[in-house]
């Protein structure tokens, strides 16, 4: 026999929140979707919030120390985070997925390391980018406890080769509490293929002061953000530059040792400069720049690098492509050209180039559009909609004085979901279920019959010694089944979800969720789930008859994270499986003394065979020829 007591997040300041970013691209590299990490952490940090940074590293000694910060949360919660203002970095292990049985898998011991990061830390929100499987991020949110939040920035090739276990990541986004993207693009791409409410949040950029100098000669800035293709290509139109056109260009290469031989014309090598962080920052040049050049043919694009462009004041020249489209607002702050096109290229950059009211034009556009591109604009709006799921919780404070009241009443045990014959799928008369109820201590228990209340109506007026609480499951239109407690009326089948929470409350009723993540049961889907929290008074974390243990975990973490009073019920059709599960509560009397009481409940359970009460309910309602007995 188990105890169990449901353990809820530990309430903190609404104004300040405790975040883990999680990205699963290893904290070396020098990827987009870790600069927006890093930017987005370093802003809510300079807000109040408390952030963490978790990443893949092959570091050792990177992973040591976040191995030894998570070891130290037993005796420290704060042990993660770093100090206020700052966000600190917890790296997991090696990066890089490994092949297991045929099967891409994530190593091991970056699995369980999350799982004991997320297990033991007090976190209100786990923020995972990119978190297609198998990953650090798609690990984070798989044992996260917190409210999940997912951003997608754009990784198509990441998400086309998801559609082999399509279903299998449709479970797992569905654990997501919010969804944002930072492209439209992406948006159209994810909803074709998982369905769901996507929040468009453009990535920022960091303003920068222009250093060039009116009257020189203009500069064309490329950076190696891009695949090595868009270097070639970016070449190919300096070529095409008629040499009466003053410009001169430099290519700013992250890694000088590991780029390519880059080979031009002699008459053209006394304008092309080749520089790296030795010589200055990406924004260095950026920043001096008049014109700079995205040039990616798609396999790998850089939209942020756009972005750094607009806020250095430069002038993008960039591939048709949907992100770069976008954030160019489709040609309004920059000139565009087709993928792969060296000759169109090259005629934009002369454009620019010749004609100084164009580029004038552009770059007073530009620079009005500064505003809008603040890495402060994309943390407001990360910040609303963290408010607003956060504000989905319900309350744990609960009455005081009702508690205070409670405390002074005796224990008993309490069922909270079996059925009777007056269900269609059982077969256990009334006085059977009372007297096995008796049987096995019971004090309490709660009729559930299927879109019935007959025969919970009728275990009332026959009960002796036993309380009995009217309900109902009720089956929804297309949204699952969700119960009635405290209710006095039958409530029709195939009204919605929100038609049948409105119907149980203006009865007076409790709304109990049973089994919310059964997928062998009629459920609501995750997000309509969302749709009602607030609706919920309790849910269902255990349930005997799950086919899956894992059903009745992902019920316990959604009812710890949003704060839900957490039941327990055998859904027994036969007498026999009562008393495989009891809640150990205060005595009460009513709704309201219920819900208080529940609220500090125990959850007691022994083990049952599923197999052994499963067979008993289809001899019980099955004749020979399947016939309801």
């Amino acid at each position: 026999m188990r105890t169990d007591r449901l353990s809820y997040p530990a309430t903190v300041p609404s104004d300040r929140l405790r975040i883990a970013q999680v990205t699963p691209y290893p904290w070396e590299l020098h990827h987009e979707v870790n600069r927006f990490v890093e930017r987005l952490s370093d802003e809510l940090c300079s807000r109040g919030h408390s952030v963490v940074v978790v990443a893949p590293s092959d570091s050792r000694e990177l992973v040591r120390e976040g191995r030894g910060r998570i070891d130290r949360l037993g005796e420290d919660p704060d042990a993660i985070f770093g100090e206020r203002g700052d966000a600190s970095l917890v790296a997991v292990g090696q990066s890089l997925p490994f092949r297991r049985g045929g099967s891409v898998a994530l190593p091991l011991d970056v699995s369980r390391t999350l799982e004991d990061l997320l297990d033991n830390a007090e976190l209100d929100f786990v923020h995972v980018h990119e978190p297609f499987a198998p990953s650090a991020a798609s690990a984070a949110l798989r044992h996260s406890r917190a409210l999940n939040v997912g951003t997608f920035h754009g990784a198509t090739e990441r998400l086309l080769s998801t559609q082999v276990a399509r279903r299998v990541v449709e479970l797992l986004f569905g654990r997501l509490d919010g969804r944002t993207v930072s492209f439209s693009a992406t948006r159209e791409l994810l909803d074709r293929y998982f369905p769901g409410d996507y929040r468009l949040i453009l990535p920022g950029a960091d303003l920068l002061h222009r250093t060039d100098a009116d009257g020189g000669t203009p500069e064309i800035v490329f950076s190696d953000e891009e695949e090595r293709g868009a270097l070639r290509l970016f070449l190919r139109a300096l070529r095409r530059l008629p040499l009466d056109v003053d410009w001169r260009a430099t290519i700013w290469l992250r890694d000088p040792g590991s780029a390519p031989a880059v080979s031009l014309p002699r008459r053209l090598r006394d304008r092309v400069t080749l520089a790296g962080p030795a010589d200055g920052s990406e924004a260095q040049y950026l920043a001096r720049a008049r014109v700079a050049v995205a040039a990616s043919a798609g396999t790998a694009p850089a939209p942020q690098l756009v972005l750094r462009a607009l806020a250095g004041g430069a002038v993008p020249v960039a591939a048709r492509l949907p992100q770069y489209e976008e954030v160019l607002r489709d040609g309004e702050l920059g000139l565009l050209f087709e993928p792969r096109d060296a000759i169109t290229l090259a005629g934009q950059l002369e454009r620019l180039l010749s004609e100084p009211v164009l580029l004038g034009e552009l770059s007073g556009r530009i620079e009005r559009a500064h505003p809008e591109l603040e890495w402060s604009r994309t943390a407001d709006r990360f910040e609303e909609l963290y408010a607003e799921i956060a504000a989905r919780r319900h309350g744990t404070n609960g009455n005081p004085e009702l508690r205070k009241r409670l405390a002074e009443r005796p224990f008993v045990d309490v069922d909270l979901h079996m059925h009777t014959d007056h269900s269609p799928d059982c077969a256990t008369p009334v006085d059977t279920l009372l007297e096995t109820a008796k049987r096995v201590g019971l004090g309490a228990i709660a009729i559930t019959d299927h879109n019935e209340v007959s025969g919970a109506l009728e275990a009332r007026e026959r009960a002796d010694g036993i309380k009995v609480i009217v309900a109902e499951e009720v089956k929804t239109a297309d949204q699952g089944e969700v119960i009635g407690l405290f209710i006095e009326e039958k409530i029709p089948r195939g009204m919605t979800l929100a038609e049948t929470i409105a119907e149980i409350r203006r009865q007076g009723g409790l709304v109990y969720v049973p089994h919310p993540f059964d997928r062998m049961h009629a459920v609501p889907d995750y997000e309509h789930l969302l749709g009602v929290v607030e609706e919920i008074d309790a849910i269902e974390v255990f349930n005997p008859r799950v086919a899956f243990s894992a059903f009745n975990e992902e019920a316990a973490r959604f009812a710890a994270k949003y704060r839900i009073v957490a039941g327990a019920g055998s859904d027994s059709h036969v007498a026999q499986g009562l008393g495989t599960v009891k809640i150990r509560m205060r005595d009460f009397d009513g709704p309201e003394e219920f819900l208080e009481s529940l609220r500090d409940a125990d959850i007691v359970r022994k083990k049952q065979s599923l197999l052994y009460v499963q067979a008993l309910k289809f001899i019980q309602t099955k004749g020979p020829k399947g016939r309801r007995r």
